[in-house]
């Protein structure tokens, strides 16, 4: 029965060519911006830094896009994560020159007071290490915010170390009251 309705109606018909006019005009902006990009800061030569830089670019761009997502894996760490100089020190490491970078380069393009990044994470860690060197998955996990309406410093109290809940950061900001309020 699915081919039995009769030809494509013109308004269907007219949805597929604006469509189609549209997506040859986004393809051709897309590649005028990957061409004529010279970034205004150093970015890191990291994985995560590169798509900053693209998110950059599609910003500076003018895309219209008011949200830009980008990962970074690795932090399932649950052993060897090291001290100052450790795997999960060189992860923050990785993470602070890739935001430092991408938020010096739109902020000199004139985008820093309408640029947001705000780090989260699906899970925090235990404040407690665990026998392998490491630490398991817990309640407690810091956000970070840059940008030029951010205002500085640290929101909420430091949890404790000493007042855990089974084991757990007791924290005393919900990250859903930071996602609303951004």
């Amino acid at each position: 029965a699915l081919g039995e309705s009769g030809p494509p109606s013109p308004d269907l018909l007219d949805f597929v060519r604006r469509t189609a006019v549209t997506t040859y005009a986004s393809t051709d902006k897309l590649a005028s911006i990957g061409k004529n990009y010279t970034p205004k800061a150093t970015y890191p030569n990291t994985p995560l830094a590169n798509r900053l830089k693209l998110a950059a670019q599609l910003i500076d761009g003018g895309v219209g896009a008011r949200l830009f997502y980008v990962s970074h894996d690795g932090f399932d760490t649950h052993a060897g994560q090291g001290g100052a100089t450790g795997a999960h020190a060189n992860l923050l490491e990785t993470v602070s020159g890739a935001i430092a970078a991408f938020y010096r380069d739109v902020a000199a393009r004139g985008h820093g007071e309408r640029v947001c990044v705000m780090t989260f994470s699906e899970f925090g860690r235990r404040a407690k290490e665990n026998g392998s060197k490491g630490t398991d998955h817990g309640s407690g996990a810091p956000m970070f915010l840059v940008g030029g309406r951010v205002n500085a410093g640290i929101v909420g109290e430091h949890p404790s170390l000493t007042k855990l809940e089974d084991g757990n950061l007791v924290h005393s900001t919900d990250f859903r009251t930071v996602y609303a309020a951004v």
